[in-house]
């Protein structure tokens, strides 16, 4: 009979609990710019509920004054008040939000979405947020999800030496970072153009551009493509949150385009990818080597040493992951 060595049993059972440590997530997010954002961050604290995931930081992109104290209702309302937040003072070109005021809106005396901030000023700078963040965490423990601008990452890499870390922002990263994910760009023709610029990164190409030359650990891109291909089930936001009277997500896609209109799930694309890499959600591209063109172009160049890749989906996929959406994102948050 075929025994295994103590050694090797040993083996299998780090590396078994090794696969069930949650993922360490840091959510980079120009949330108020568009519904995605608010579900991705549900689908992410729902997860944080089933043991997947640990959201260390929520770092924002939109410098808007109410997109802090939003972020804080959404994670105060899943019971995890404590999670950071932190904010770009860089100016805004993406004008006001549809939803964003839902962290005013008030059911009598008492505000209907909980939190203790009042306004984004009152929330650390993102960078410094994220040198503490990572600085905080072993070595190559850490994922990115950055599902709007490039403004905070690019900025992280440009970061100096301070009292979080001797380390200036690339070598943390380098240290830190065991991958990141993007939500940018387009890696297939959209709508018969060839040479989509894709809204994340035509808004500050300059950064994303910087993000694509000189981020040093892996990056997935999840493009246009992908998000587009799963639009999130309006009979959800109707019907599937009927366990609870108030839910943010709920009241901020009908602020944004309401149902029937049924949202492309972009952002959620990419913070699904960094929790469950295995798991068959997504295929991936061969490796190769992203660049960011003048105007916002994503062009691939094939690289067998290329340190990006990018999502592929098939129907058959797609199907899965937007009941996967649904099925998590409407459950009751664990608090």
């Amino acid at each position: 009979m075929f025994r295994l060595s103590a050694a090797a049993i040993c083996l299998a059972l780090c590396a078994s609990a090794l696969q069930a440590q949650p993922v360490k997530l840091i959510f980079d997010t120009d949330i108020g710019n568009d519904v995605d954002d608010v579900l991705a961050l549900t689908l992410i604290h729902n997860l944080q509920t089933r043991g997947h995931v640990e959201l260390l930081a929520v770092t924002i992109t939109k410098p808007d004054a109410q997109a802090a104290p939003f972020v804080e209702a959404i994670n105060t309302f899943h019971g995890r008040p404590q999670i950071p937040v932190g904010v770009t003072h860089t100016h805004d070109l993406t004008g006001p939000s549809k939803f964003l005021k839902l962290a005013l809106q008030r059911d009598g005396d008492t505000l209907r979405y909980p939190h203790k901030l009042t306004d984004s000023s009152q929330a650390p700078e993102a960078v410094a947020l994220l040198r503490k963040t990572l600085a905080a965490q072993p070595d190559a423990s850490v994922v990115i999800a950055q599902v709007g601008f490039s403004t905070n990452l690019a900025a992280l890499l440009d970061s100096k030496a301070d009292a979080s870390s001797p380390l200036d922002g690339a070598a943390l990263v380098k240290a830190k970072v065991r991958e990141l994910a993007v939500m940018a760009g387009a890696f297939q023709t959209i709508n018969h153009n060839n040479r989509y610029l894709e809204y994340n990164v035509k808004m500050n190409v300059p950064a994303c551009q910087k993000l694509a030359q000189r981020w040093p650990s892996p990056i997935v891109w999840s493009g246009y493509e992908i998000g587009i291909a799963i639009p999130f089930p309006a009979a959800t936001i109707d019907h599937g949150f009927g366990w609870t009277p108030h839910h943010y997500a709920v009241d901020a896609y009908q602020l944004y385009n309401p149902t029937p209109h049924e949202r492309p799930t972009w952002d959620l694309t990419a913070a699904l990818y960094l929790i469950f890499p295995d798991r068959g959600y997504f295929d991936l591209s061969p490796p190769c080597t992203v660049t960011v063109e003048p105007d916002g172009f994503t062009r691939v160049k094939p690289d067998k040493k290329g340190r990006d890749r990018y999502l592929i989906l098939s129907d058959v996929q797609a199907a899965r992951v937007r009941e996967m959406f649904a099925d998590v994102c409407s459950e009751p948050a664990g608090r």
